[in-house]
């Protein structure tokens, strides 16, 4: 299988285009090539709920960014 090659890059500043974050900015956290998705900071941000754990003794939410596709964001 061919590498996918992305015009965006970890550490770009992007502007998302589409969806409920609608005219934001922020730093590109990851790229995936393979399923065409990156992470920006301080978008898309979802509430999860975590089980209590050993380092977690409580458990409750965090907030965490989720992928947005590739098409959805430009370069600024």
């Amino acid at each position: 299988m061919a590498k996918v090659k992305l015009k965006i890059k970890k550490g770009d500043n992007v502007i998302i285009i589409t969806g409920d974050d609608k005219g934001k900015s922020g730093e590109v956290l990851a790229v995936f090539p393979k399923t065409r998705k990156i992470i920006v900071k301080d978008c898309n941000v979802v509430k999860k709920a975590i089980k209590p754990s050993e380092e977690n003794n409580r458990g409750g939410f965090i907030s965490k960014e989720m992928p947005i596709d590739i098409s959805n964001v430009k370069k600024s």
